[in-house]
């Protein structure tokens, strides 16, 4: 098992990427805490988990509220005693709408929690990593949206909160390797999940984005939850401040 015995906190637990990634890290020996808004929708996530109740922990936590997240990670520690693993998965995304249509509640709800949650989570998990002196893994979820926009899907604000997140990545990268405290960012393309899934149930809007795509197919969750599995593992001990596009060849192609 390439995770036994760690303790990861996976955030946004109750996503199609964060649940698959949570029952992958059980599955490799972990000790998951499971980090989202709705406590039921996370326990529906750990129902899905075999030995479910001595793996798992579900807490609700709102990222956008600092003294909520404080006390969650307190909370982790006084059970568990370390943190080894952090996957920052919370995430939200708009509507496309143009750029000076958004409403100023849209603005802040984006970078709220794309942002700001990302940063609230990770300087809680950082102090506790500091203090235990066994160092840590961090993993950011990040978009390939940092990278490109997409023509005609107008989503500019949540394109630079992900693109914020690659930079963050790095900087954390840099800043704590001396701590032994690795960060790395995994960056999907077109997963089925999320806002992509109802297009998917469409045969003829499924192949359009199949086709987009140089492996001809959309990811799937547990594509991301097998990249996120090696950056947490001893595995990828010499790997730290990269971005990682796991998007079936698509950023690397031109259309």
């Amino acid at each position: 098992m390439r995770l036994k015995d760690k303790i990861a906190i996976v955030t946004g637990a109750s996503s199609d990427i964060g649940s698959e990634i949570s029952r992958k890290f059980v599955e490799e020996g972990a000790k998951v805490v499971l980090l989202g808004r709705q406590v039921d929708k996370l326990e529906q996530v750990q129902k899905s988990i075999k030995d479910y109740s001595s793996k798992t922990v579900a807490i609700a936590c709102d990222l956008t509220n600092e003294a909520q997240v404080i006390q969650t990670v307190n909370q982790i520690m006084d059970h568990y005693g370390r943190i080894d693993i952090l996957v920052n998965n919370a995430g939200t995304i708009t509507d496309p709408i143009h750029f000076h249509e958004m409403q100023e509640k849209d603005l802040n709800a984006l970078v709220d929690t794309n942002m700001f949650g990302t940063f609230r989570i990770t300087k809680s998990v950082i102090i506790k990593m500091l203090e235990n002196k066994n160092g840590g893994s961090i993993i950011n979820i990040g978009s390939i949206s940092a990278e490109r926009a997409i023509p005609k899907v107008h989503l500019t604000v949540y394109c630079t909160t992900k693109a914020a997140i690659n930079m963050f990545t790095k900087g954390l990268a840099v800043e704590y390797a001396r701590r032994n405290i690795r960060c790395n960012c995994i960056n999907p393309g077109i997963v089925n999940a999320g806002m992509i899934k109802p297009y998917l149930d469409y045969p003829e809007a499924r192949k359009v984005l199949e086709d987009r795509q140089p492996l001809n197919r959309i990811g799937q969750p547990e594509d991301v939850a097998n990249a996120a599995t090696y950056l947490a593992s001893d595995e990828s001990k010499w790997i730290s401040g990269i971005i990682l596009n796991v998007d079936g060849g698509k950023s690397a192609s031109e259309g």
